[in-house]
């Protein structure tokens, strides 16, 4: 019988991060900068067979997502380095296996692609966006793991009054789901 995949499960703030035993938690911090360089350090050192990036984002209004939608990414783009997308890579795209085992488990999700960047609103292309995706997707890429981000909704993009977002019901969301996520992703290795 062969032994269980390591999956590291990579959150950027310990409010998003569901801990166990069962799959090796790590707090990235906030933004691309930092996901990356603690993503690749984590990877380098616990070695796991599937990165899983859990968090919460923001929605476009005109998608009329709820708040605590959960949100499969069949595509990470890094945004900032817009209008010049050719300077470096900007889009990584998850096996698709992955995407349909997320599916599996979290059926009431939608899957569309997330853009990454370092500011609130900085994604004109995608109508999801957070902060650290791309970076723990490129990390894991240039390691050959496998990787898959999945966020909770918490606002509209457009909304800038941090007051009116829901960030209780997207951590809850997001935590609730993590073990459900991590179970189906193992069945695939």
């Amino acid at each position: 019988m062969s032994a269980a995949p390591r999956v590291l499960v990579v959150a950027a703030t310990a409010r998003e991060l569901a801990m166990s035993d069962d799959w090796v938690s790590v707090r990235c911090g906030v933004g691309p900068v930092e996901a990356a360089a603690v993503t690749a350090a984590v990877i380098a050192e616990h070695a796991p067979d599937l990165v899983l990036h859990v968090g919460i984002a923001g929605a476009r209004r005109r998608l009329g997502l709820a708040p605590a939608t959960l949100i499969i990414g069949n595509e990470a783009h890094y945004s900032d380095l817009e209008p010049d997308m050719q300077l470096a890579p900007h889009v990584v795209v998850p096996l698709p296996e992955l995407v349909v085992a997320a599916q599996r488990a979290v059926p009431h999700a939608q899957v569309l692609r997330i853009g990454t960047s370092a500011q609130v609103g900085g994604t004109s292309e995608c109508d999801v966006e957070a902060m650290e995706g791309f970076a723990v997707l490129r990390a894991a890429q240039l390691a050959g793991v496998p990787a898959l981000e999945v966020r909770a909704i918490s606002n509209h993009i457009e909304e800038l009054d941090r007051a009116r977002w829901h960030f209780d019901e997207a951590f809850d969301a997001i935590v609730s789901c993590t073990p459900a996520l991590v179970a189906a992703l193992r069945h695939l290795r």
